[in-house]
């Protein structure tokens, strides 16, 4: 939906979550200075965003608050998975350098990524128990980062750092928005120097390949930032871009790209396979990180992507979590164009590798689809509590993939 459309809009059949939000506030507006003759357009001025309102919105943090305090589990478990992880230390010392180089000669984007993950582990840790030494050290890694860094480069690979990144840095970001020693507008413009340029290229471009060459994580991640970034600046321009894109983006990204085939009732559920199933289940369920970050950062700000299309994201993660709980699911040749030219290539089996691989991102799933929603989400739950409590950066190894997600979702989701 457009931040500036003048209308009420109806998906699927239902009006909404913005859109219902914004009638209602558009209705008591004009009562408000007693209009009679027609209730306004919902709208028809861009509605502001929502702060925090990213991966985490305030009633997300009031909660983990009071039940940590209260020693109520699953959050307490949550709680104390994050306090025991080195990152999340007052303690860590940033290594903010001007250029981060992913792929090729030269590599240093760990240190990236091992930043964020602290600035964010912080940020929680302050939000949660009001620890001041976790707020400084938060809003001193991310201003350090956001004062230097000018340039992200490498080979292709620098897509993803952008992508990945860039909506990590801007969620830790929004955590520390209104903390005085945080330097917010050092950050917004860094993002959107640094970050954004290279998400749009990539979004728009796909590094001069054919549009199928790059997997879906690759668009996913650059969606992400370009919503967040678009959060983080109250910019509407750039988080449409970011929703348009998920819903008819001409990538891997966008949902029936993602979620090609879909499977009715098989064995009373509804599944759809992911683009990255044949890959391997390593970047798979990456995947299932990537999207939930895009749909949960959207539904704080009133959209419902996890429910567009027939809820098609949550027959995707049905479907790999039921294969990565070791059952078996269908699978339909996935056939696509590679490199400039679009030589094909066909994968006909789900790709088993680093089958039932723990990433910590079911929590937000489950407790979205399952608690939020309270739909019947059997294969999610069954992973969710299987990987429970979540930990975060630093939790699943040194290596990038263990990086790939923020984590904490016991802690934060668990409802």
């Amino acid at each position: 939906m457009s931040r500036t459309s003048p209308h009420t809009h109806h998906e699927g059949g239902r009006v909404s979550r913005r859109g219902l939000l914004k009638t209602a506030g558009g209705l008591t507006a004009a009562l408000a200075v007693g209009a009679t003759a027609t209730a306004p357009t919902a709208g028809a001025a861009p509605a502001a965003f929502t702060h925090p309102g990213m991966l985490h919105n305030a009633g997300d943090i009031n909660r983990a608050k009071v039940r940590v305090a209260a020693g109520d589990d699953p959050w307490l478990s949550g709680w104390n998975r994050l306090t025991a992880n080195s990152h999340s230390q007052s303690t860590w010392t940033n290594r903010a350098t001007a250029t981060i180089i992913r792929g090729g000669t030269g590599e240093n984007y760990p240190q990236l990524y091992n930043d964020i993950a602290a600035a964010y582990q912080n940020a929680l840790r302050w939000k949660v128990a009001g620890t001041e030494a976790n707020a400084q050290c938060a809003a001193n890694i991310l201003n350090a980062w956001s004062r230097t860094l000018t340039t992200v480069t490498g080979n292709a690979d620098r897509f993803l750092a952008a992508g990945l990144y860039g909506w990590q840095f801007a969620n830790a970001c929004e955590l520390m928005r209104d903390h005085p020693a945080f330097d917010l507008a050092a950050a917004q413009d860094m993002m959107v120097r640094v970050f954004y340029p290279l998400n749009n290229q990539f979004l728009t471009g796909h590094n001069d390949a054919c549009i199928t060459n790059y997997w879906a994580n690759w668009d996913l991640c650059n969606m992400a930032s370009v919503m967040a970034i678009g959060i983080l600046t109250d910019n509407a321009a750039k988080y449409d871009q970011a929703v348009t894109y998920f819903k008819s983006g001409a990538g891997n990204g966008s949902i029936q790209h993602a979620v090609p085939f879909l499977y009715g009732n098989v064995e009373g559920y509804d599944l759809g396979q992911w683009q990255e199933s044949g890959r391997d289940q390593g970047h798979t369920v990456m995947g299932m990180g990537q999207m939930g970050a895009l749909c949960e950062m959207a539904w704080n700000q009133g959209d419902d992507l996890y429910s567009y299309d027939g809820r098609r994201f949550m027959k995707a993660a049905q479907y790999v979590a039921k294969y990565n709980l070791n059952m078996d699911v269908p699978f339909t040749t996935y056939t696509w164009g590679t490199g400039q030219n679009c030589a094909q290539q066909s994968q006909t089996v789900p790709g088993a590798a680093s089958r039932g691989q723990v990433r910590p991102v079911w929590a937000m799933l489950h407790y979205h689809y399952g608690r939020r929603l309270l739909l019947d989400d059997k294969y999610i739950a069954q992973m969710c509590f299987s990987v429970a409590p979540e930990g975060g950066g630093g939790d699943y190894g040194t290596t990038s993939g263990g990086f790939d997600q923020l984590g904490f979702g016991t802690l934060m989701y668990a409802k």
